[in-house]
């Protein structure tokens, strides 16, 4: 595994803000180009191709949250600037979590790059983030980028930290993407999605729209990503989090059953995430509630199933931080059931 900590230590030094993730994706290109792997780029989404590209359709997304430049000193959160939100009602979960970030990110160092070829513009920490109540969105103060142009990326300064079987990083998504690319030097040899601004909502598109280019159905698309818990209690209790459905659609899939089989066999502890959200918030007496949207589940419900798969996700703390934090165990346990799926012996 030394090798794998290596890709990924380089990958979440490499900045992909949501929007801008063109630099992130010629890094991938290349590490899998050198190793012989076929990669085509198309509009939002990265495709890595083995010998056998029908034996396997992994996807994983490759933005990361991040700032972008919208004036004089003034920085917006990029997945709203993506998703062309023009303004916020505070309603949604993700409006609640941005009206925390005052917070979260204080005295958090950040550096600026070119959007397309990844050059450093500089380094700067945010001195100040918070809900400006006439325009409806969350406006950031960062102390050293104050000549920016609009339109320029910027990514929160992250390196990769191990402590005691712990990792922690800005993980989602770089954690899934530095396992495929691993799991083709394992000997991997199916086709593989990097999927651009999931965290702006548009990946599912733009995957749809690389099956619909080519006229591909399959019901074994598998999904890679993290999964929020709360408590560093509950990550250490599961290896992984898997899905029977998610609030777009049910996944139905023979993969479900041969991961539920491998996991089972080889004593891997895992949970389903839609059942834990339900009897989480029966608990609580919540009648009405969602039970997480993910890639998957919008495709299988614009495509009305003829897309199908699942999804396999890694339990964390700390999500959408750069201190998102995994146990070492649940890294190791995706990529044993990965290979038992994909690689032959």
């Amino acid at each position: 595994m030394d090798y794998f900590y290596d890709i990924l230590k380089q990958l979440i030094r490499t900045p992909s803000v949501v929007g801008a993730e063109h630099n992130f994706f010629m890094y991938v290109k290349r590490e899998l180009e050198e190793i012989g792997v076929k990669v085509e780029y198309f509009d939002g989404v990265l495709v890595a191709s083995g010998n056998d590209p029908e034996s396997g359709y992994i996807s994983a997304h490759a933005d990361r949250h991040g700032l972008i430049c919208t004036g004089r000193n003034e920085f917006q959160y990029a997945a709203f600037i993506a998703k062309n939100r023009a303004d916020l009602t505070g309603n949604s979960n993700q409006e609640q979590l941005l009206s925390s970030l005052s917070e979260r990110f204080l005295e958090q160092k950040v550096q600026a790059y070119e959007p397309w070829n990844g050059s450093y513009l500089g380094m700067g920490v945010i001195k100040d983030a918070f809900l400006c109540q006439r325009r409806n969105n969350i406006i950031f103060t960062v102390e050293g980028l104050e000549n920016l142009y609009p339109g320029t990326p910027v990514a929160f300064m992250d390196k990769l930290s191990i402590n005691e079987k712990l990792v922690s990083g800005q993980l989602d998504n770089v954690l899934t993407i530095a396992i495929v690319i691993y799991l083709y030097h394992l000997g991997y040899q199916g086709t593989a999605f990097f999927t651009a601004s999931e965290e702006a909502g548009k990946s599912w598109r733009f995957l749809l729209e690389w099956f619909r280019r080519f006229d591909i159905t399959t019901n074994k698309l598998l999904v890679l990503d993290t999964s929020p818990y709360e408590s560093l209690e509950e990550i250490l209790d599961i290896d992984l989090v898997l899905r029977n459905r998610d609030s777009n659609g049910v996944f139905r899939s023979p993969l479900k059953a041969k991961i539920k089989k491998i996991v089972k066999q080889n004593k891997i502890r895992f949970q389903y995430k839609d059942l834990y959200i339900k009897a989480k918030k029966e608990a609580l007496g919540i009648k009405k509630y969602s039970v997480g949207t993910t890639e998957l589940g919008r495709i299988i419900n614009a495509t009305k199933g003829e897309i199908q798969g699942t999804t396999m996700q890694i339990p964390t703390i700390g999500y959408h931080t750069s201190d998102e934090t995994a146990h070492m165990g649940s890294i190791d346990s995706m990529i044993f059931v990965l290979s038992k799926l994909y690689i032959k012996r």
